[in-house]
């Protein structure tokens, strides 16, 4: 029995300086002058001068897997949006306005091949300025707008005056463009301000001023024809824009606050669909 203690006694200070060894240091691969500590998808990085002389405490960052660090002003050079193109037509087309621009027309006129009415923007920029935590953004850019209204009916437009009409010719092609320089702005809601693919919702308005607007018409009689005008379509649009972050998908919209023509015609036009940036 006194061999048992005196064996215990010898064995208490071995395991007591095994106890206070760094036991992270040899599963982690470190050693005590290492600053970086990997545990599973966790970095600890140490932050302050090491001595191991003194019991002064350090302190650590920690940086989990897909740890992202936002800047206070990042900017996402050209930056694209694919989508689609629409209004929504509140023409009183038994008013005498209506009638006088486009004589004769009905809703039925105006529609759209959906599919092929497309939204193209090219933004040069987008900017985002930190304004609290990261969390709340203001965002804002500049670039070019470009909306194709494919109609399925022949409808033409003539100019000098402005009118509608429905042609005789039947279309294999029949599309209004309108093109606009914009500038938008809007407030940014970052719920996951240090992951570069997380969650997110932007809100606010865009200024555009349309620099061309042409009808393009083909048949396979006459081939392709193009027609330049202002069509009576306002010069200035203002919208409310919307994007929306799920991880590495965004998606965008907007919606203009008024009609796209100046008189006759109550069209308002909208767009809805990807947008392809970093953030």
């Amino acid at each position: 029995m006194k061999r048992h203690f005196l064996l215990l006694a010898m064995l208490c200070p071995a395991l007591c300086s095994l106890a206070q060894t760094d036991s992270t240091a040899g599963s982690a691969g470190r050693n005590a002058k290492d600053d970086t500590l990997h545990v599973g998808n966790l970095l600890i990085v140490k932050d302050g001068p090491q001595n191991e002389d003194s019991l002064h405490f350090h302190r650590h960052r920690y940086y989990r897997h897909g740890w992202h660090e936002s800047k206070n002003i990042s900017t996402n050079w050209l930056v694209l949006d694919l989508g689609l193109s629409n209004f929504n037509d509140k023409t009183d087309y038994a008013s005498t306005a209506a009638q006088q621009f486009a004589p004769g027309a009905t809703a039925d006129w105006f529609h759209l091949r959906t599919i092929k009415s497309v939204n193209v923007n090219i933004w040069l920029f987008m900017q985002k300025i930190n304004l609290v935590h990261h969390v709340v953004n203001l965002k804002y850019g500049l670039g070019i707008e470009l909306n194709n209204y494919r109609y399925t009916e022949n409808i033409k437009y003539l100019t000098n005056p402005t009118r509608v009409i429905m042609d005789t010719i039947s279309y294999n092609k029949n599309k209004l463009a309108a093109d606009y320089f914009t500038v938008p702005f809007m407030l940014n809601f970052n719920f996951m301000p240090h992951r570069r693919d997380g969650l997110g919702l932007s809100i606010g308005a865009s200024a555009g001023y349309k620099y061309s607007s042409r009808q393009k018409l083909r048949n396979d009689q006459t081939g392709k024809h193009k027609t330049f005008d202002d069509f009576d379509m306002e010069p200035v649009k203002i919208s409310w824009i919307g994007e929306l972050g799920l991880g590495p998908v965004r998606l965008y919209g907007s919606y203009a606050t008024k009609s796209m023509f100046k008189k006759g015609l109550d069209q308002t036009p909208y767009t809805l669909g990807l947008r392809f940036s970093n953030w």
